[in-house]
């Protein structure tokens, strides 16, 4: 027997428990992910040292998880860690960040793998994300997708020993090898 469940809203998410967990709605569906693991957070910390540089030269903001996207009533996203240019920053609040980042960097786990690369990859395509980016810590890859008018199109998948180049910080490259430093 099927089981038809509630569509969740935005307004949803105000009535979950602060429980360590994090909490997303995707196309009205919740989703809940564990804690993640000290390899995912050592990822994001390295990957902070990057983002101070792009920071430092006012191409706009960085911010880690947790920390709600709202892309629409339907659409709650908490990314690994998203970047705005500074001349967008008009999207954040004091709760929350309303509308779609210029970057998108997700690092895949075990729990989060199919969702990172199946509905949240469609959902940041559909509402516009310029850049997504894709750490796999298994991989120790960082894969670059860009939005065109057909949807994402990989730019390469980056290996240490590589350089990531982006329109959104020229010349600041991301050291592959960085991100997977211990």
């Amino acid at each position: 027997m099927d089981v038809i469940r509630p569509i969740l809203t935005v307004d949803a998410l105000a009535q979950l428990p602060d429980d360590g967990k994090r909490y997303e709605i995707l196309g009205g569906d919740l989703a809940v992910s564990l804690s993640p693991k000290p390899k995912h957070q050592s990822i994001i910390r390295q990957l902070s040292e990057f983002c101070v540089n792009v920071q430092l030269r006012g191409l706009g903001t960085w911010y880690p998880s947790p920390l709600d996207v709202i892309l629409n009533e339907y659409n709650v996203v908490q990314p690994d860690v998203l970047f705005i240019r500074a001349d967008r920053l008009h999207i954040v609040t004091d709760a929350n960040v309303q509308g779609a980042p210029d970057l998108v960097v997700e690092v895949l786990s075990a729990g989060t793998r199919e969702r990172d690369l199946g509905v949240k990859a469609h959902l940041y395509a559909r509402f516009q994300v310029p850049e997504y980016w894709v750490v796999d810590p298994e991989e120790e890859t960082v894969t670059v997708y860009r939005l065109t008018e057909d949807g994402y199109h990989i730019v390469g998948s980056f290996r240490s020993g590589d350089m990531v180049d982006s329109p959104l910080f020229p010349d600041i490259p991301l050291v592959v090898a960085d991100v997977f430093r211990a």
